[in-house]
């Protein structure tokens, strides 16, 4: 009973999260529709800009800790998961071959993978760098170590 009680917030959080991250998923589909046949810039920058986001969060979380228990179930699963949407990436790649564009087709399918990939390194790079500058600049004031 003492485990249930320590994660009962877990699936709620995650949901609610999920259903932020997916609601802005879908505005950006709405304001940056896929066209038929073409490059679909929408997902990737959904894809590539949730992967640079999942990447800050982990530093944050893992590596600077003091964060709450749900920050991670919340953001990392819940809103970033629901925004991220590799299986619609994958449903429009097919799309892409089926409507006879196997070029661009793999360029979508290995240059999301790509971007996505460094979208993370990036912003692991940058939050660290963050992370290192401000404890920089709080010794440099005097502040704690």
């Amino acid at each position: 009973m003492r485990e249930w009680s320590r994660h009962r917030w877990v699936l709620p959080v995650v949901a609610l999260g999920g259903a932020v991250g997916a609601s802005g998923r879908h505005a950006i589909d709405l304001l940056w529709p896929a066209q038929a046949g073409g490059f679909p810039w929408g997902t990737f920058a959904v894809n590539v800009s949730g992967c640079l986001l999942i990447g800050v969060l982990m530093v944050h979380v893992v590596e600077v800790g003091r964060t709450h228990p749900l920050v991670r179930p919340f953001l990392g699963v819940g809103v970033l998961g629901g925004y991220t949407t590799f299986s619609t990436y994958a449903v429009q790649a097919t799309s892409l071959t089926t409507a006879e564009r196997p070029a661009l087709a793999l360029g979508y399918l290995f240059g999301t993978l790509a971007a996505a990939m460094a979208a993370v390194v990036a912003g692991v790079f940058a939050a660290r760098t963050l992370v290192g500058a401000r404890h920089r600049w709080g010794r440099n004031r005097g502040g704690a170590r």
